[in-house]
């Protein structure tokens, strides 16, 4: 069944339930005490029994473990057992019932009233629930404690990798002389590790001027020659810039822009010198006019 396979897939530490391997409609199923109960500690084991028109009818629970709580081999009377088919819901399924009648556990008084409910002492409970972890299934063959065994605790071992050195027993003066060694190599490797570290990156940031310093020939004496042929102005921002002989410098390149945009701005006040193109399109209008009037006269 699906239902079989999800709980196989996703284990739970309060319960374990399967199908018996002749019966698919009959489970049985071991059950952890709530905590903070007369119950906790306890192991139960119960049979889950399904109808043939299960899901859309409700199963009935009989418990087998005597635990002060349910009778044995009785069907018990809770809201989702055959005793109300009335609220059962074709969604829940054998999960649903189980964690239900974990929480019919500690209920006390009226709201434990029902068909299969006893009401032991609560030393009672706690003696069954000491004795339910030894107790045998005869058709599982296993006690509790094997069917559903207790979680897992954190091992010791790993527990006392996790404690700091400084609670650590000083007495052993060959124990703290083998600690300080080791922390003086640790704190000696850090710091040649820094170091090489800083070498590479000052090695590796210095390693680009290297190359930028290094300038073509050939641009240089393509440099040399544009500041050669850039002429001379008595005024102006041109007038400042003054042939130079070719170097190394690193910026060289640049100066050839430079050279071209002082040029420009040397020979704009040549091109403001001239007459507006405006005023020479009125002045021959002007005359084509004069000229029409001249004409009309004479004829």
């Amino acid at each position: 069944m699906q239902e079989a396979r999800e709980l196989a897939n996703d284990p739970s530490t309060d319960y374990s339930a399967a199908p018996l391997e002749d019966d698919i409609f009959e489970w049985h199923c071991t059950l952890r005490g709530p905590a903070g109960t007369e119950f906790e500690g306890g192991l139960y084991h119960f049979r889950i029994l399904l109808p043939a028109e299960y899901p859309f009818r409700p199963p009935s629970l009989m418990m087998l473990t005597p635990n002060g709580r349910f009778e044995l081999n009785t069907k018990i009377c809770i809201s989702f057992t055959s005793y109300h088919e009335e609220l059962w819901q074709p969604a829940w399924g054998v999960r649903t019932a189980i964690i239900g009648l974990q929480g019919f556990f500690p209920l006390k008084g009226q709201a434990a009233v029902g068909v299969g409910s006893i009401e032991y002492p609560a030393t009672e409970r706690k003696r069954l629930a000491t004795l339910s972890r030894d107790w045998h299934c005869p058709e599982c063959k296993q006690s509790n404690l094997e069917l559903l065994p207790d979680p897992s605790t954190p091992d010791s071992s790993s527990i006392s990798t996790n404690v700091p050195p400084s609670s650590m027993d000083t007495s052993n003066p060959a124990a703290d002389i083998a600690l300080t060694n080791s922390v003086v190599t640790a704190e000696e490797s850090t710091s040649s590790e820094s170091t090489s570290s800083s070498e590479t990156t000052s090695s590796s940031e210095s390693s680009p001027s290297d190359e930028v310093s290094t300038v073509d020939p050939e641009r240089q004496s393509v440099v040399h020659s544009v500041d050669t042929y850039i002429p001379r102005a008595s005024n102006g921002l041109a007038s400042t810039i003054q042939p130079r002989p070719a170097s190394s410098d690193t910026h060289s390149p640049v100066e050839a822009p430079a050279a071209e945009a002082a040029h420009v701005t040397r020979s704009a006040p040549r091109s403001a010198r001239k007459p507006p193109l405006l005023l020479d399109t009125a002045i021959c209008v002007l005359l084509v006019m004069a000229f029409a009037m001249i004409c009309r006269r004479i004829i």
